[in-house]
């Protein structure tokens, strides 16, 4: 059995260190917004290359007060990628305003920047680019834009924990950035919890007091905030995982060239990196040719050879229930997307034969039904 993700294995090696991290929070008796949280708020800062990070409850919860705190809200556009997890529509729902959705570009998958302008009206106030699947978007482009047309720009980076854009870390590249802690994301958590990484000082004060309650000072609320604060527990287990990450992400980019090499010549697309994108590999996306139902079809029969695969995503935004009777634009790329994409076993924790077994197995698949 080849699993997609294998949770205890992948914490298997922090073990130890997991557990004297519980037991130091445990026995310090102190459990929510300590000393915990403001060290894993400093060690990830300083791991995404920027001025301050603002550790939250999810990853949900990241981009909704990022884009409260920028003064995002009612009569409000934002520009979101089609193609993409609804957390990042949720997000800006969840303040009043409106998603606008833009296509990608089709090899990766990503928001296109030559899109923007089209979706662009007067009541347009931010942008929120995916790094898709750990894949950074074009930044250079989108934040050109967005300073041109005054917006503000909010990375959704809740797939990007450790990826790079022209050699800077996605989470420092627009006014501020959402990440999740999600536990099957490259730095995951033993359970929820998120953070908000920005280099506005002013930015970051307005968001310590949006988690807690509008307030900075206990029984003062300066603000109608919110709870939503990273437990201390879940700050310690981030604190051990932290520093396995860069190797860990060294790890999927190998198994990454490794498919690359050995899934040449299929009918099959494979991930196109932009120019200047360094992924953290989050997922590896393959889109399959042939009509509908192929994807299905090649699902079912890894899973028969004991290969787990998955779909990112199965249902695009605009077409699920929680829009439905909204009015969309024309959506024909993410519109075919969620028919043909499949994801591959990708982690730390696989070895090369897994990945040559999955290699095998999609050729021999792919190969025979040609035939």
């Amino acid at each position: 059995m080849i699993d997609f993700l294998n949770l205890r294995k992948v914490n298997a090696p922090h073990e130890a260190a997991l557990e004297q991290a519980m037991q130091r929070v445990l026995r310090s008796g102190w459990y929510i917004l300590g000393d915990e949280v403001a060290a894993f708020e400093r060690e990830f800062a300083a791991y995404c290359e920027v001025g301050h990070c603002i550790a939250v409850a999810n990853g949900l919860d990241a981009l909704q007060l990022s884009l409260r705190a920028l003064g995002i809200g009612p009569g409000d556009e934002v520009l979101v990628p089609s193609n993409t997890f609804i957390a990042t529509w949720l997000a800006v729902s969840q303040v009043g305003a409106t998603p606008v959705p833009v296509e990608p570009r089709a090899g990766t998958h990503n928001i296109d920047p030559s899109r923007l302008a089209s979706a662009l009206t007067p009541r347009t106030r931010a942008i929120m680019p995916v790094h898709l699947y750990g894949q950074p978007a074009e930044m250079d482009a989108i934040c050109a834009f967005a300073q041109a047309h005054d917006l503000k720009v909010i990375e959704d980076a809740a797939q990007a924990h450790g990826a790079r854009w022209q050699g800077r870390r996605c989470g420092g590249l627009g006014d501020a950035a959402g990440f999740s802690f999600y536990p099957g994301k490259n730095l995951g958590a033993l359970g929820d919890g998120g953070a908000i990484t920005t280099n506005d000082a002013a930015l970051a004060a307005t968001l310590r007091k949006l988690r807690n309650y509008g307030s900075s000072v206990k029984y003062r609320h300066d603000l109608v905030g919110t709870n939503s604060r990273l437990d201390e527990l879940q700050a310690a287990m981030l604190r051990v995982k932290l520093p396995a990450l860069d190797g860990e992400n060294a790890t999927r980019a190998e198994f990454a060239r490794r498919y690359m090499a050995g899934l040449q010549g299929l009918p099959l697309d494979l991930p196109v990196q932009a120019s200047g994108a360094e992924s953290s590999w989050h997922l590896f996306v393959v889109r399959l040719h042939g009509p509908v139902g192929t994807r299905d079809r090649v699902l079912a029969e890894l899973a028969a050879r004991g290969i787990t695969a998955l779909i990112h995503y199965p249902l695009a935004c605009h077409e699920q229930p929680a829009y439905a009777g909204l009015t969309w634009p024309d959506l024909p790329i993410a519109s075919s997307l969620q028919h043909a994409v499949l994801s591959l076993p990708i982690s730390p924790v696989h070895t090369d034969v897994e990945i040559d077994e999955v290699i095998a197995a999609v050729r021999d698949i792919l190969s025979s039904r040609a035939a």
